[in-house]
Parts: C-alpha cells; sequence; structure tokens
C-alpha cells in the first residue's frame, strides 16, 4: 500500500513555501487560527481528490495574491509548482510494476508526485532501463535465432537499433517488438511505470468541522441536483449515505417502496451509530430516525414543496426528538463523517483522510473521544488533522505533531516581513499562541500524572508526602506495617483545594481519600467537606485522630522529640540555638501544635539564622532516614502513630 511519507507546499494561498515536513500513521497539525493549516490541507487534498470536481489548481484564485501580478515574471514559460509528495510503495505496486516491467525495474520504493497549476501529475521514479528492455526481449514471441540476432541490450534505443540491423525475420515477431518498444519510448518508462501505479495512489478525503449532512431534503431538487452534478457539500454528504444504504436518488419518491426504503436507511443508521456510541461517551441515550412525507405548505422554500425526508434524533431519556440541524453540532458531524467515510472507503480503499478542525464544537471529553476514535478505528488509513485545542493533541505521541505558523518579520525600520505559513517537524515554535494547544495539552497531562494509581491520598503539602512516604519506607525495613503501595500520594495544596481536586479528577473514577491537619481555622472547612459528601465519611482523615490532640499536624505525629533534632539538623542551629523539646512547649502559647511552639522559638532566632519553613526538615529527613532509630526518645511512639494511620489507610482500599 502507497503510504504518504512527507510533502511540501508552494505558491498556494497564504502559503509561500512550507518546506518539507513528515507525516506520520496519523499526523495533527497543530497551530493558531489563520496560521495557514486549512491551506495545507486542501493543497495535499487536490493531489488525487475523492471527488474529481475538487481536483484543480486554480491560479486565480488559489495563488498567493501578494505575488499574483509577477506571476509571469516568477514563472516564466512554465507553471507554478505547488504540491510536491514523497511516498513508499508497498509490495503490491511493486508485483503489479514487475508484472508489466520485469523484476528489477524500479531501482527503489521511493517515488515523488508533483503537482502544480497545470494540474497535471508529474511523477519521479527511479527505474532500471536495462532490466524493462530484458524483460521486453525475454517475454517477446522470438525464434532462438532472433534473440541470439538481439542479444545484450540496456536501452530502448540499443534495442531499436539492434531490431532494425536484423536480417529478414521469419516471422512479425520482431516488429511486433520494435513496435512495443517504440510504444513504450514514446511515452517515457518513467511515464509507462506511474501510469501502472496511478490506479494504486490514495484518494485524499478532506472533510472540515462544517461539513454536515442536512436534516431535512426536498427529494425532487435533490435528484434533479444529483443528475446535473450541483450538489452542495452538505448533500454530497446525504448522498454518501443514501448510497452507504444501498438507496438510489430516484428510488427515494417512490411511494410503493417506502418501507424498503425506511429499512435500509435505518439499516444505515443503526450501523453507523453503533460505530460512534462505541466511541460517544457524552449521551448514549440518542437514536437517528427518519421520515419521508409530503411538505407543508408553510414551511421554509424549498421545503414548502414536493417530498421531503426528515431527519431527527430521539433523545431516550426525554422521549422527544429534536431536527438533526437542531441537534448538538458535534454529534451531527460526527455521524456526518462517518456516513461520508464509509462510502469513499467502500469506493476507494486506500484513503487518506484530511480533518479540518475535527470536534471543534465538541466538549473537551469527547474531544478526547473523538481523538481516541481517530488512532483506534481509522489505523488502518493515515489521517492528518488539524486543530488548535489541547485536547485534541496526543500528548502520548508528540513526534507526530507538526507545527503551523504563519510566519513574520519584523525589520528595524517598522516593515513586516511576511515569509509565509511554514509548517515545522518539531514540536518546537518561538510563537506563543502556536504552541498554547502544546502547552495545554503537557500541562493537563502532568496534572493528570499526579493521580498515575487508581487510589490516590490527597495530602496538604509536599512535607506530608515526604513524612509518609519515609516513615512507612522505615517501617516496612523493620517488618511493620507501612502505606500500602497502592496509594498514590498527592500534595493538594490545602483543605480548601480538596472539593476542586476530587470534582476535576473524579471523572477518572479514582479511589481518594484525604488526609488533612486540623487546626483552629480548618475545623469548620473540614466540616463542609464532609457535609458536601463529595467523598465518604471514612475517607476524610484528620491527623489529630493519631494523636490524642484537639488540634494537630503531621509533625505532631512526628513527635516533638524527633521533630526537634531534625529541626535542628535541617537548619544547622548552633548549640546555643538548637531547639529542645522544653524549649518548644514555653513556646507554644496554648496551642496544641509543635509547629506553633517552634515557629514563635524562630522569631527570636537572630538575623543569620534561616527563616522558618515546613519543608525543610521533611526533606532533611528524606535523605536521612537512618535518624529514625528505635529506642531513641520519641521514635518508638512516632513509628506506633505512623503505623496506627498506614494501618487505617490501608483498611480503606478493601
Amino acid at each position: 500500500m502507497m503510504k504518504l511519507m512527507k510533502a511540501s507546499v508552494k505558491n498556494f494561498r497564504c502559503v509561500d513555501d512550507s518546506t518539507e515536513f513528515t507525516f506520520a500513521p496519523v499526523t495533527c497539525l497543530v497551530g493558531k487560527n489563520e496560521s495557514g493549516k486549512t491551506a495545507v490541507l486542501l493543497a495535499l487534498e487536490k493531489l488525487n481528490p475523492y471527488d474529481p470536481a475538487r481536483a484543480n489548481f486554480d491560479k486565480l484564485l488559489d495563488y498567493p495574491r501578494k505575488h499574483l501580478a509577477d506571476y509571469e515574471e516568477l514563472h516564466p514559460g512554465t507553471d507554478a509548482n505547488v504540491l510536491e509528495t514523497f511516498w513508499s510503495i508497498g509490495d503490491p505496486e511493486v508485483e503489479a510494476v514487475e508484472k508489466q516491467f520485469g523484476h528489477g525495474v524500479l531501482k527503489d520504493r521511493a517515488v515523488s508526485i508533483r503537482k502544480g497549476y497545470s494540474n497535471k501529475l508529474s511523477w519521479i521514479i527511479k527505474v532500471d532501463e536495462a532490466n524493462a528492455v530484458k524483460h521486453l526481449v525475454t517475454h517477446a514471441s522470438l525464434t532462438d535465432e532472433e534473440r541470439t540476432e538481439v542479444g545484450e541490450v540496456a536501452t530502448l534505443s540499443d534495442l531499436e537499433k539492434r531490431i532494425g540491423e536484423m536480417s529478414a525475420p521469419a516471422g512479425n515477431s520482431p516488429q511486433a517488438l520494435l513496435q512495443t518498444m517504440k510504444n513504450l519510448k514514446s511515452t517515457g518508462l518513467e511515464v509507462s511505470v506511474s501510469n501502472v501505479l496511478l490506479p494504486f495512489l490514495p484518494k485524499f478525503l478532506y472533510f472540515s468541522s462544517y461539513d454536515r449532512m442536512n436534516g431535512s431534503v426536498q427529494l425532487e431538487k435533490f435528484v434533479q441536483e444529483v443528475a446535473q452534478n450541483t450538489l452542495s457539500d452538505h448533500d454530497k454528504v446525504f448522498k454518501a449515505f443514501l448510497e452507504f444504504a444501498g438507496v438510489k436518488p430516484q428510488e427515494l419518491q417512490s411511494a410503493q417502496k417506502y418501507e424498503a426504503l425506511k429499512a435500509r436507511v435505518e439499516a444505515a443508521s443503526i450501523k453507523i451509530s453503533r460505530q460512534i456510541f462505541e466511541y460517544w461517551s457524552q449521551n448514549k441515550n440518542l437514536k437517528v430516525e427518519f421520515s419521508v412525507d409530503a411538505a407543508r405548505p408553510n414551511d421554509k422554500p424549498p421545503l414548502n414543496s414536493g417530498t421531503i425526508m426528515r431527519t431527527r434524533i430521539l433523545n431516550k431519556v426525554h422521549e422527544m426528538t429534536v431536527d438533526f440541524d437542531e441537534r448538538s453540532a458535534g454529534f451531527v458531524w460526527f455521524f456526518s463523517f462517518l456516513a461520508m467515510f464509509s462510502q469513499v472507503k467502500k469506493q476507494h480503499g486506500n484513503v487518506i483522510i484530511l480533518l479540518d478542525e475535527p470536534g471543534l464544537n465538541l466538549h473537551a471529553k469527547a474531544q478526547h473521544d473523538l481523538l481516541r476514535y481517530i488512532r483506534e478505528k481509522l489505523s488502518d488509513h493515515q489521517v492528518v488533522y488539524t486543530t488548535h485545542s489541547p485536547f485534541m493533541v496526543p500528548v502520548d505521541d508528540l513526534s507526530s505533531v507538526r507545527t503551523v505558523e504563519d510566519v513574520v518579520r519584523y525589520q528595524p525600520d517598522g516593515d513586516i516581513i511576511s515569509e509565509g505559513t511554514k509548517v515545522g517537524d518539531e514540536v518546537l515554535s518561538t510563537d506563543r499562541d502556536t504552541v498554547f494547544p502544546l502547552q495545554g495539552a503537557l500541562g493537563y497531562e502532568i496534572t493528570q500524572s499526579l493521580f498515575i494509581g487508581e487510589h490516590t491520598l490527597l495530602v496538604e503539602g509536599p512535607s506530608d508526602l515526604l513524612y509518609l512516604t519515609t516513615f512507612s519506607n522505615v517501617l516496612k525495613k523493620l517488618n511493620r506495617t507501612g502505606l500500602d503501595h497502592r496509594w498514590t500520594i498527592c500534595p493538594s495544596g490545602g483543605i480548601d483545594k480538596v472539593p476542586a481536586f476530587v470534582s476535576l479528577f473524579g471523572g477518572n473514577r479514582l479511589h481518594v481519600a484525604v488526609l488533612t491537619d486540623v487546626a483552629v481555622g480548618t475545623k469548620k472547612k473540614i466540616e463542609n467537606l464532609r457535609r458536601s459528601r463529595i467523598l465518604e465519611e471514612s475517607h476524610i482523615l484528620t491527623v489529630e485522630t493519631f494523636c490524642g490532640q484537639s488540634e494537630a499536624d503531621v509533625e505532631d505525629v512526628v513527635g516533638l522529640d524527633l521533630y526537634a533534632e531534625l529541626v535542628n539538623r535541617a537548619f544547622e542551629l548552633p548549640a546555643g540555638r538548637a531547639l529542645t523539646p522544653a524549649t518548644v512547649r514555653a513556646n507554644l502559647g496554648g496551642s496544641e501544635r509543635i509547629v506553633a511552639g517552634v515557629e514563635a522559638v524562630f522569631r527570636t532566632m537572630p538575623p543569620n539564622i534561616p527563616e522558618f519553613d515546613h519543608y525543610r526538615p521533611a526533606s532533611w529527613l528524606a535523605s536521612n532516614e537512618i535518624v529514625i532509630e528505635p529506642g531513641k526518645p520519641g521514635v518508638d511512639d512516632a513509628l506506633t502513630r505512623f503505623e496506627t494511620l498506614f494501618t487505617t489507610l490501608n483498611k480503606l482500599l478493601s
């Protein structure tokens, strides 16, 4: 099967020279509005569109307007080239060529095809003329004597000369060979090979976000336009749907065949709908329905006369139908694309799909569904699609992303020089708007990757994560209960952020628990969280439960003796300023929280002592867990408190 490997576009609308860019099985062209993404797709389509009416480049309409007046001067005696494509051919193409021209006639499997404003395909194929000549002679009906006279020849010209020098032949075989050779020489071996390859060249299907099937069609007008080949793009989609259903336009007006018509149309609709709902997670309670009836005189023309075929969407939950044209644009687009694609694939087989802003009207989750559909269901075909949505960027395959940018240079004198649309093989760009969808996609993916486990434990900050991880490691080394490896610890930024986190990521069907500190100002927030019921009551844990206090931070689970040592070592406090449990207790000021006493002590420290922060002791401990030595003051109690905490959390997994 022929595969499109790379291409370049020149002299087309906003594209002066796109530069050469490569293709993946699914290629994403990302860029801001008006960057030239559509122009690139339209240029590609014109190489070999499924619809012949869309095949021609038009110099007046398509050549860059800023250079149109200078066309003859820029391209004297020739037509400007627009598109150069590079292909890899497969076994079926090689077999077809070798069957006609002999083994080894193709020097390699890479071919190039160009097209410009002359609208003629120009192929560049590396051929071995000697092997073609050998094949001609081998398969010619020559006698042994004639074959000996022909001898070894390497070119068509040599073959022509050798036949001309032959003695009078016994039959017409040499003359038939001579005529075959002359025909081949006249056409050219490269052109003759390209004629064999042409039927294998994939058709291009361009489908934009605005291509949708009409929900109401006046059948008499439709049949007339089919005959005159004047259908609108919307009605071409309707025609493709009918063809997919096996219905001829003339059958639509036959009342006697209504039931048969309805059966075939409904069968096609069901088949397409099944494909949609496999990937349409937004609403699976929809059904496409059709009817054929007489027009209503008061409807808008042309729907006020003749016979009308109407398409409606039934919502089985609300038990009501709405006109197809009034339904969600995203669903209508999805249905329309599948109808068109199914028929084009049926007629042409190998199709390259060009999707212009697919899913433009879809919700972010539906865009993700569409991207999954493209990558899973269209994988037998090459797909090139454009987007400026972060949710249509394949973050797991950034090598398939190409940036599209309208490059403008600003001169020191204030002049603006446009270099036109450029397509980049790298996902890097200096234009912020161009890379914004990539940044958004990566940012979303990074945020999602915080929840890499099915079971997520939300804590307030990174210091909580370090304490839990370190004490869990120590307990496991002591063959005691640590935190189950299935838990993924994620800092949420505080109790205020928990509802937003759960709402934002709850759609991932994650099992979420919360471990939070308790202070005077947070008790009401915790109660509100419990009252909201976004989490089960048992999944909201507060650390004071494990300390026997009314208020507590995770540092209180560590305990005063051990925490004072951590602070001393982390901040390298000199002997005269080192914390002691007694010093901290003396500065609690009525609070039960160890951190409150430490903060009060640090406020009395000289300027050369670093300002206190929660993270530094936790970070030091993570690198020096050996300090958690059983038997030392406060360590055994700390291990017991953390073990109780981990046991409680692990029970939530069952």
